[in-house]
């Protein structure tokens, strides 16, 4: 299991930015991927962006391309999801995720491609 912590939620004006962040903690990562969901209020949890841990390949839902980035920083353990031009439909808790190598077959878009989780993290875009 890998204990994962985000931090960097909160309420942001709409059209603003926001960079959240999720580290391993305690350990370094050696899996395969790390990914973004959220689950906006009221709704399912959803797919953002995921990215593979050592060849760095990027996916992103329709509703995240062009608006969020995501990268990943292996010397500190931590993956990003960079957030842009934010409007209150992305308002929802944020999730981050990470799969082990036993997964590398998995789809990374969906949840069945995790077997780690964080606790979330709330962001809130309001004008």
């Amino acid at each position: 299991q890998v204990l994962l912590v985000e931090s960097g939620g909160g309420l942001v004006q709409t059209g603003g930015t926001l960079r959240l962040s999720c580290t391993t903690s305690g350990r370094t990562f050696s899996g395969y991927a790390m990914g973004w969901f959220r689950q906006p209020p009221g709704k399912e949890r959803e797919f953002v962006a995921a990215i593979t841990w050592f060849g760095g390949s990027q996916y992103y839902a329709e509703s995240a391309e062009g608006r969020c980035t995501i990268s990943r920083d292996r010397a500190k353990n931590t993956v990003y999801l960079e957030m842009n031009n934010l409007k209150p439909e992305d308002t929802a808790v944020y999730y981050c995720s990470a799969s082990s190598v036993d997964l590398r077959y998995a789809d990374i878009t969906t949840e069945r491609g995790y077997d780690n989780w964080g606790q979330g993290i709330q962001v809130t875009a309001s004008s």
